[in-house]
């Protein structure tokens, strides 16, 4: 997993190869829920860049991409959006995994 640490950086990310951006945030339930699964999944769609995105620290670009719910996911490649799975719920192992199928 990829942890970008400025903007620029995530801009070369979006507008680069098919990549999964994580958003997360250290005080987030569900995101701490998800988080030991990921490198299985990271494992599985290996075609993926994974980016961790900490939702605090880049508030800027998780209102600008209308990300009000954590975690989520936002999957772009050549600076298109590919699909998003974005929602305050918890998300399971399964759900990520079909999200990403679908957007291979």
């Amino acid at each position: 997993m990829i942890i970008p640490t400025s903007y620029e950086e995530l801009a070369g990310y979006v507008e680069g190869e098919k990549s999964v951006f994580f958003f997360t945030a250290d005080w987030c339930g569900d995101c701490r829920f998800i988080k030991p699964v990921m490198p299985e999944i990271e494992a599985e769609f290996p075609e993926f860049k994974f980016i961790e995105v900490d939702r605090d620290k880049f508030i800027d670009l998780a209102s600008q991409w209308t990300i009000f719910g954590i975690p989520s996911f936002v999957v772009t490649d050549h600076g298109k959006e590919l699909g998003r799975l974005v929602n305050k719920d918890r998300k399971t192992k399964e759900e990520i995994t079909a999200f990403l199928k679908s957007v291979r």
